[in-house]
């Protein structure tokens, strides 16, 4: 660009400060172990502000839903009888309806492989065209 480039000046950046909050008293045994997991590392990378600790809460609600519908299934089994005969188990719903709900929590909140960046390198491919082509 033409023109003056303006001065840059380093600002107190990049430092966390304070402790990472304590996950809520109301939630289940099963978000708070999530709780646990998640927010010292988005805590770490500055991403735990007031705006987003009620969407924290929530991917922690619907992760310990995952957990509990299939705690469910483990003790009663994916198929359950009923009048109608063998039928999957209720808590099957749930359970699909809360991973969603989890996936897009965590996409938002940068906890998916993609959105933290530590997704491998690919290695560039050899081929036999070489560079000279683009040259």
């Amino acid at each position: 660009m033409k023109g003056r480039k303006p001065k840059l000046t380093a600002i107190d950046g990049g430092s966390v400060r304070g402790k990472c909050p304590s996950a809520p008293a109301w939630l289940t045994a099963q978000a708070k172990a999530e709780w646990k997991r998640a927010a010292p590392e988005l805590f770490s990378r500055n991403l735990l502000t007031p705006d987003t600790t009620a969407m924290l809460e929530s991917y922690c609600i619907a992760a310990g839903m995952v957990r509990e519908a299939e705690e469910m299934m483990g003790r009663d089994g994916r198929m359950v009888q009923t009048e109608k005969g063998m039928a999957p188990h209720p808590a099957f719903r749930m359970q699909s309806a809360a991973m969603r709900e989890a996936r897009l929590l965590a996409a938002e909140l940068g906890l998916t492989p993609h959105r933290k960046g530590s997704k491998p390198a690919e290695s560039p491919k050899e081929d036999k065209w070489g560079d000279g082509l683009l040259a």
